[in-house]
């Protein structure tokens, strides 16, 4: 039977399991863990013809490092405990991808889809404006991002309303990310997470002796997956896999689940969706009326890409695929945990997974606050040096490289190049800290403890380095 925890409890299980292999004393521990500010608002907006009180909420969960960073969610299940859990892993999701965040996130519990464009963007304005009066919001104090529910519309109004309310500050794109790029942004964050979800996976289908283990083969191609969540997280990752040569045997949305042993086609199953309002009754698929049930369902990885709790103590002992990449933010309940890692499946845990939109989200503020696009100062240098080597290359060879190959050999980068090339070294990278410490703790414990005591050593170091321990 399971034990019902809370989100954020589930949070704090998972750091007290991998809390015991650090070095730090309980107090340390405890600063680390706990939620330094809460803020929870109510404020009236008038709807229709009536006046409509909002709840909303802002958590800083860690000022080890600042800005606070993490997204802003719109959703009726929207609570006080959920926004603390995601603050808490935005902590730890910064610290293992070396983003210089703290932990932040937000929320406003409504539905969207009951409310007009006109309304939302009231609703969205005047969280805003709660959120600079108390100071919850600023380039150097707390940076939020979309989430669940939300996307570079409601950032557009949130970036406006600070602008107005703090005039002349020659950095207030900064004080969020996620634009869009003509009001900011940054070209590749639509697609960020998705393709951090990619690259982590990849990376660890790339090594031999962990693929044995599982009686995978290693690489990508050819690799079966499954996706829950067709929204920008699962579109995207299901996309990356779907071009690269996996494939895709399940999808899953809300409305239900399709899935063929044989593969989809990913983009006509988005054709289809688009002019039905459904991916069920997809030609050629087998139709779940139960979404939950495609996770089930015979594949090599799944990618669970929608909401937490997802896999639990009901279902985790029929869940068939030999890799968990949690897409989501906590789809997989501490009791699934247990159940899969006895059964060997290897779960690649959503506080590093799922950090590509946080990377880029970086590389975003990076770029506002240097106000200078990535790629301005050396595409034309860089094409020009490119160009200039490989004629000298053919003239001490004699031989001439066809009109495709010139293009790519001269190709200066652009900003897209420059941010999928950085969100790719943070993946690998970040993806080897956390198995070297899996190795260096003998694989007594899974991924995600590893990428625990990653976190919280580079977190409880900065606490040390900013001397607040007397």
């Amino acid at each position: 039977m399971e034990q019902h925890y809370s989100f954020f409890q589930g949070v704090e299980r998972n750091f007290d399991k991998a809390a015991k292999y650090t070095r730090f004393e309980a107090g340390i521990l405890e600063q680390i863990k706990a939620c330094n500010s809460i803020y929870k608002m109510k404020f009236p907006v008038k709807i229709g013809d009536k006046i409509e009180v909002i709840e909303a909420y802002r958590v800083q969960h860690s000022h080890h490092k600042l800005p606070c960073k993490g997204g802003i969610r719109y959703s009726i299940d929207v609570n006080q405990d959920e926004v603390m859990a995601l603050a808490a892993l935005m902590t730890y999701k910064c610290a293992i991808v070396n983003v210089p965040f703290g932990g932040g996130k937000g929320g406003i519990k409504i539905n969207p889809k009951n409310y007009t464009v006109f309304e939302l963007e009231k609703i969205t304005r005047r969280y805003a404006s709660e959120l600079v009066k108390k100071n919850f919001i600023g380039p150097g104090i707390d940076v939020p991002a979309p989430d669940y529910g939300t996307g570079g519309r409601e950032m557009s109004w949130i970036v406006d309303t600070y602008a107005s309310l703090k005039p002349g500050e020659v950095d207030a794109l900064a004080c969020i990310t996620g634009k869009p790029v003509t009001q900011g942004g940054v070209n590749g964050r639509t697609e960020a997470t998705g393709l951090g979800i990619y690259y982590g996976i990849r990376e660890a289908c790339g090594i031999e002796d962990d693929m044995k283990a599982l009686g995978l083969t290693t690489g990508i191609k050819g690799k079966r997956v499954v996706v829950q969540g067709l929204g920008n997280v699962g579109y995207h990752a299901a996309k990356f896999f779907y071009d690269n040569g996996a494939i895709i045997v399940g999808l899953a949305e809300y409305e239900g689940g399709i899935y063929n042993a044989n593969g989809l086609a990913l983009y006509d199953v988005v054709a289809h969706r688009k002019s039905t309002g459904s991916i069920l009754g997809f030609p050629g698929a087998t139709d779940l009326k139960n979404s939950l049930e495609t996770l089930e369902m015979d594949c090599d990885i799944l990618i669970p890409a929608a909401l937490e709790n997802v896999v639990n103590a009901s279902n985790a002992d029929r869940i068939k695929a030999k890799i968990i990449g949690e897409g989501a933010n906590g789809p997989l309940t501490p009791e699934a945990d247990e159940i899969l890692g006895k059964k060997g499946v290897m779960i690649i845990p959503d506080m590093y997974l799922n950090a590509g939109g946080v990377t880029v989200s970086y590389f975003e503020w990076l770029k506002n606050l240097s106000h200078v696009r990535f790629g301005r100062m050396d595409k034309r240098f860089s094409e020009n040096q490119n160009a200039t080597i490989l004629s000298t290359v053919e003239s001490l060879t004699g031989k001439k490289v066809t009109d495709s190959e010139r293009r790519q050999i001269q190709h200066g980068p652009d900003e897209v190049d420059l941010v999928y090339s950085g969100l790719e070294d943070t993946m690998i990278g970040s993806y080897h800290e956390i198995r070297d410490q899996w190795i260096k703790l003998e694989k007594k414990v899974d991924l995600r403890t590893a990428a625990f005591v990653v976190a919280i050593n580079k977190v409880g170091v900065a606490y040390e380095e900013l001397g607040i321990f007397p």
